[in-house]
């Protein structure tokens, strides 16, 4: 599996970046097989049925390339049969425009094929790590650790929207009569919380995890939705802006951020040791699609929220680290906000469209009794790069070659505020505010 994703490589065309036909061709069956554990049934028929009539069309046009070639010769064969120069002409002249429309007519043809190829490859997901166990759905996901013990409460725990609504600091029903359903209004120390938990994961992430801190356009191209993935698979997904620019708002600062790499090829000393690193504090849109019923109530699953993401671009043999550096960043958010969590790592079935490796941190909520994700933490390999065409010039080759992507959130920071109220609420309704935080909020140490 690992060969066939290695080989999996990229090529470049006006209407973006497919995946290389001739990697699929030497084993489709193993591809095939490779993404059905991500559920993805691989359309193997269709492939080498289209395959095969490209093919034939690039065969027979340059046939008649070579067809054409030796028709222009031909003059002067003519004449030495005895055959007038302007016979001759007229004779060669009839062949070589009926040669330039099979030529035409031929490369139609392979131009056609090309596209339906590109539309079945560009919709073909990445292919999942060796390290992926198997499974279809959350339920198979397997737990990597533990960390922190969760709070026994002598009162029964609330969850955020009660505590917040009985502030009178987080209210669903103005931002409903604003805009809508899941969307929010914060008030008070309430919103200040929120903001000062973006200002500390910044601060961790720049000053002690060695991040560069960026601010990008929350408006993005679909040429960079493209290419981390988002289209053309999951249009539905995204909030498209009126107009023909074909602009989105972001999903999430992964867009942009990744983005920033599309069509460069950066020197290895630009990698540095440990490749690149961004951050970037970003509101993210998201139409929710197919989401339903799902965490209707409060901040868990909202149209508009805010992320602190990272991103890594590093060398192919840098990125399994980089994995797990990345994560133990973002886990480094929840030890000092001292939040119980566990950390996960995706099944086949529960893996995203772009990744080849996810772990999932979920932080412990009591007002749910539950664990839920905070965080999603995932190495691409070279899929995004391939797509982008992002790339590093290997000194030891002198050659360009693909970079690996990694990204995960340092972390959603609606969420990291759900778990606070609910991890540090009083039996008075009081909210302490964690120690790493208190000097952001000015020495409270309580919101009431």
């Amino acid at each position: 599996m690992r060969a066939a994703q290695r080989t999996i490589v990229a090529k470049t065309c006006r209407g973006g970046i497919m995946l290389d036909i001739k990697a699929v061709r030497q084993d489709p069956e193993a591809v095939a097989s490779a993404l059905a554990r991500k559920g993805f049934n691989f359309p193997i028929a269709d492939f080498e049925a289209l395959d095969a009539r490209r093919k034939s069309a690039d065969v027979r046009a340059q046939s008649l390339l070579a067809e054409r070639k030796a028709a222009s010769k031909k003059i002067g064969e003519l004449v030495g049969q005895g055959m007038s120069i302007d016979e001759a002409k007229a004779e060669v002249t009839t062949i070589l425009d009926r040669i330039a429309a099979d030529i035409d007519a031929a490369t139609l043809e392979a131009k056609t094929v090309q596209v339906e190829l590109d539309t079945l490859l560009h919709a073909v997901p990445n292919v999942p790590d060796d390290k992926v166990p198997e499974g279809n759905t959350e339920d198979d996901n397997i737990e990597v650790l533990k960390w922190g013990t969760p709070k026994q409460f002598d009162f029964s725990p609330k969850d955020h929207v009660d505590i917040g609504e009985a502030m009178g600091q987080l209210d669903g029903d103005s931002a409903g009569k604003i805009t809508g359903s899941r969307f929010t209004v914060m008030s008070g120390a309430l919103a200040r919380l929120h903001r000062v938990l973006a200002q500390f994961m910044l601060y961790e992430h720049t000053v002690n995890h060695g991040y560069t801190e960026l601010y990008v356009p929350f408006i993005v191209n679909s040429e960079s939705l493209f290419g981390t993935g988002q289209l053309p698979k999951f249009a539905e997904d995204s909030f498209k802006l009126e107009g023909d620019q074909g602009y989105y708002l972001i999903p999430t600062a992964e867009v942009p951020v990744t983005n920033i790499a599309r069509d460069r090829i950066f020197d290895d000393s630009e990698l540095g040791d440990e490749g690149i690193k961004f951050v970037a504090h970003t509101p993210c849109f998201r139409s929710e699609a197919g989401s339903y019923g799902r965490d209707t109530r409060g901040l868990i699953r909202q149209h508009q929220f805010e992320k602190v993401e990272l991103v890594q671009l590093v060398r192919p043999e840098q990125s399994e680290h980089a994995l797990e550096q990345l994560t133990g960043h973002a886990e480094h958010i929840l030890k000092k906000l001292d939040l119980p969590y566990r950390k996960v790592i995706l099944c086949g079935g529960d893996l995203g469209f772009s990744a080849a490796l996810t772990y999932d941190l979920e932080v412990w909520l009591p007002g749910q009794q539950a664990y839920r994700e905070i965080s999603s933490c995932s190495n691409f390999k070279d899929y995004q790069a391939r797509r982008m065409q992002a790339r590093w010039r290997n000194p030891a080759t002198g050659k360009p070659e693909l970079l690996n992507t990694i990204n995960g959130s340092g972390l959603a920071v609606g969420r990291t505020l759900v778990a606070v109220l609910e991890n540090y609420q009083q039996s008075d309704g009081s909210v302490i505010v964690p120690e790493a935080l208190r000097p952001y909020m000015g020495g409270l140490e309580s919101i009431r």
